[in-house]
């Protein structure tokens, strides 16, 4: 299967949205995939933290090529090359090691690193990254860190992930260090559970519009 590679610049860039999923039902992947496309997102997050990741990002690779789909909860060197051998555009990890790191960069796999400290940016930094997750945002500083972050680390940009919620994400995207955000209640798992599509659909375009508004 091929895997269609952007930069992790183009990726960030894709949606101001990225929906963090979990998918439990294999069956529910393309109804997602598709009610996620009608709402005006094309990229998507499927997290390693079910069984039937794997085979959704597989699924969704193979019968909806309009859908860039990433993994993430990616841990580790054999998630990695899981997920790309599963069709995956790229990579969200929660932190960053170095042999993950070294790895992605060695196979040439977009890997968008998770970072909560200075410490970890520069690690990032070092080996050629410049595009990282704020992960858990809110919990480990929020807009003040990245805001701090904004004057040390010009070249650095980011996509908080962990809190960020309906209340908050339009606060997080008028930060210039952030191309996009990564959250979970454009089809949270009570939707997608209870198959409700058209209502992912409808709050999708509700959050899309928010962000052109505002």
């Amino acid at each position: 299967m091929k895997n269609k590679l952007l930069t992790p610049q183009q990726i960030l860039s894709l949606s101001p949205i990225i929906p963090v999923i979990e998918i439990e039902d294999l069956s529910q992947s393309i109804d997602l995939a598709n009610a996620l496309i009608t709402g005006g997102i094309n990229v998507l997050e499927i997290t390693l933290r079910t069984s039937a990741a794997i085979d959704a990002i597989s699924l969704i690779a193979k019968e909806v090529p309009s859908v860039i789909i990433g993994a993430g909860t990616v841990l580790n060197s054999t998630d990695l090359e899981k997920v790309r051998n599963a069709g995956a555009s790229f990579a969200i990890s929660p932190g960053c090691t170095n042999s993950l790191l070294k790895h992605a960069k060695e196979i040439n796999f977009p890997l968008i690193p998770g970072v909560s400290t200075g410490s970890e940016v520069m690690k990032g930094l070092d080996l050629g990254y410049t595009h990282f997750k704020l992960f858990p945002a809110t919990s480990v500083g929020g807009i003040p860190l990245l805001k701090s972050f904004s004057g040390p680390f010009q070249q650095a940009k980011f996509c908080p992930t962990g809190g960020i919620n309906e209340e908050n994400y339009l606060d997080f995207l008028s930060l210039d260090n952030v191309l996009c955000i990564g959250g979970s209640w454009v089809a949270s798992n009570k939707l997608i559970t209870q198959g409700d599509f058209n209502k992912i659909t409808e709050i999708t375009r509700s959050s899309l519009a928010k962000i052109i508004k505002s």
